[in-house]
């Protein structure tokens, strides 16, 4: 990888205040030659550029372990190349990641890279529609997607794949409102416990988390 992915990968961190484990950084960046490499056989990211895959994948994926509690499960919904759940496993070790989404293809990287790796990251070929048994997925203390960033519809599916006191993130792109988000949530018996505003520094891109629980 070139260099400046790790130095996007470093300043994107210190920016937003976050310290990886040792040996962390360096799994990272293997995690990123793996999706760049089937990427190139594979339609897995538009993003292609190192610079590009360290800040707008890694940084803004590891931007959660601001607001994550100490939970020991974590569902990413609709999870893609395994974004943000693989990342968050290799800064957190010990968390059990479960990536779900509906694309055979993606599921057979985030399987592959979790093996090479050797993550606790189970991909599973599933479209989520709110019904964990029947989909064969768990209830988790954590549940996050990339992929559904309009709160009207990941609120409420997101909470059925909750255990019971558990933390429903979701990972907005635009300005929020944050009376707005309280009363989606309350909707879905959740409680708005945070709304984390960051600004990534090379793009300048200003995505915001909202915590319910």
């Amino acid at each position: 990888m070139e260099p400046v992915f790790g130095e996007a990968l470093s300043e994107g961190l210190a920016a937003l205040g976050i310290a990886l484990p040792e040996g962390a950084a360096a799994r990272l960046e293997r995690y990123a030659d793996l999706l760049l490499h089937w990427n190139r056989k594979v339609n897995l990211t538009a993003v292609v550029e190192p610079v590009g895959v360290a800040e707008l994948h890694l940084v803004d994926s590891l931007a959660l372990l601001r607001i994550l509690g100490p939970v020991a499960t974590l569902l990413d919904v609709g999870s893609g190349a395994g974004l943000p759940g693989i990342p968050l496993a290799i800064a957190r070790p010990g968390l059990a990641v479960i990536c779900c989404d509906a694309v055979g293809k993606k599921m057979a990287f985030v399987k592959a890279a979790a093996a090479a790796l050797a993550l606790d990251v189970r991909g599973v070929r599933v479209r989520a529609r709110g019904e964990p048994d029947r989909e064969g997925l768990p209830r988790c203390q954590a549940v996050v997607s990339r992929a559904l960033a309009d709160p009207a519809r990941w609120l409420p599916l997101g909470a059925r794949y909750l255990a019971e006191g558990g933390q429903l993130v979701a990972m907005l792109g635009r300005e929020a409102d944050e009376g707005a988000l309280a009363a989606l949530g309350a909707g879905s018996s959740l409680r708005l416990e945070r709304l984390d505003r960051f600004t990534l520094p090379r793009s300048g891109a200003w995505p915001e988390r909202k915590r319910s629980v």
